[in-house]
């Protein structure tokens, strides 16, 4: 049964085309994952990293209630999810540490884990499991393990010409303008030296010109990203765990001082989620000097209860992420005295392990120079702005699920200069 048709599952779109639209696509995904996932482990052995989650799970009273709960629940409810317990889980996870994602215009399987913890990550018992700090500690060490291969030669398998499931056939191509991108077309793999390497290309030199670099006033789009929210007066403690989903800048910038932290309390936030299919890499929205650039270590898969039970639940508890999910945060001092301090925040999700900064403390960067980039993942990123700083933003709601990414180095804002 499809799952715009059960009781209480919205008919509502996934964001970013990392996974399919459609539950029934989704559900034949995990079968045919999971009987791939039980064939392969007839002679391999679970990856130390997995036998360690696995280890965690059962050796921790209420881990194991809560995942076998959230997992029954999940089963009790009709949902088909490709395993029943917790060790055929595990096999699974190991499955996917090996896994190189083929390219699909129509139906994108670009998160897989994700597709897999879909159902049980939204249960009642499993937004405990979701936001157990050992849990996802753990959960990162499988997913740099994933990590690790994906930035290696065996990950390669489908950046090839063959359609359907090649990242360069020609449908690949033009739904991912590959043009804008470097890469040499007469090497295997077309240079790429891992799926790492390609899902962060670089872009060629001029196919994302900074708007107006000279003028401070216009800030520009930090990432390849389509909007999703525009929220004024922020303050230093919000309830980020209700519907509204307000943003708490004490949760969101962990890690820096307090009194920094109060400089934007009354300020502008903007956020907006990436693609699967588009540009990974993070850009200065003004010029001025990084005064902080750390990363927070956080959640993974955790949802809020007020999105309910709900495929997209992880789409949509976006504004919820900044505050719990692993993610980088850097602060810049702006040339320009009025635009003052702005708060960069590019956070982790479902996939995500790993992002990477390259701009550091008491580095200048100018308007549209890199500051760094998302290895494989689903990802969203907000400014910050201080209060009185933005004039108007250049998205308007409202903000549709299929709006297109905002071009990086594209006007985003005009600022009260």
């Amino acid at each position: 049964m499809d799952a715009t048709t059960r009781p209480n599952v919205k008919a509502r779109s996934r964001l970013g085309n990392w996974m399919p639209q459609k539950e029934q696509v989704a559900a034949d995904f995990r079968r045919q994952i999971a009987a791939a996932a039980h064939e392969r482990a007839r002679s391999t052995p679970l990856a130390n990293v997995v036998r360690e989650l696995a280890d965690l799970v059962q050796g921790d009273t209420v881990l194991r209630m809560n995942l076998s709960r959230a997992i029954d629940e999940a089963l009790r409810a009709g949902f088909e999810l490709g395993y029943g317990n917790i060790d055929e889980l595990m096999t699974i996870v190991d499955y996917l540490t090996t896994y190189a994602p083929p390219f699909n215009a129509s139906v994108p399987i670009a998160t897989p884990l994700n597709l897999v913890l879909d159902w049980p990550m939204c249960m009642p018992s499993g937004y405990a499991v979701f936001r157990d700090p050992a849990f996802n500690a753990q959960l990162r060490n499988v997913l740099s393990y994933w990590c690790g291969f994906l930035s290696g030669p065996h990950s390669r398998t489908h950046l090839t010409t063959q359609a359907p499931h090649g990242w360069f056939s020609e449908q690949a191509q033009e739904t991912m303008h590959l043009d804008d991108y470097l890469c040499e077309r007469s090497q295997p793999c077309w240079g790429f030296t891992s799926w790492n390497d390609f899902f962060t290309r670089r872009l060629r030199e001029g196919a994302r010109p900074v708007d107006e670099p000279s003028n401070a006033a216009v800030i520009v789009n930090a990432c390849e990203a389509s909007p999703y929210n525009v929220s004024e007066r922020c303050q230093l403690h919000d309830r980020f765990w209700i519907k509204a989903q307000p943003y708490s800048l004490r949760e969101i910038l962990a890690g820096t001082e307090r009194s920094v932290a109060e400089r934007f309390v009354g300020g502008s936030v903007y956020q907006g989620y990436l693609s699967a299919f588009n540009y990974h890499r993070w850009h200065a929205p003004i010029a001025g000097t990084v005064r902080e650039a750390y990363n927070v270590d956080g959640t993974y898969y955790s949802e809020i209860e007020a999105e309910g039970t709900d495929a997209r639940g992880l789409n949509d508890s976006q504004g919820y992420t900044t505050a719990v999910a692993a993610r980088a945060v850097m602060l810049i001092e702006a040339d320009e005295p009025a635009l003052g301090l702005v708060a960069c925040v590019f956070v982790g999700m479902a996939e995500v392990s790993s992002c990477r900064i390259v701009a550091l403390p008491g580095q200048h960067v100018d308007k549209g120079e890199e500051l760094g980039f998302f290895q494989y993942g689903g990802s969203t990123y907000c400014l910050i702005f201080q209060p009185n700083v933005i004039r108007r933003f250049e998205p308007r709601p409202p903000y549709r699920d299929d709006a297109f990414p905002i071009k990086v180095n594209s006007r985003l804002a005009l600022a009260a200069v």
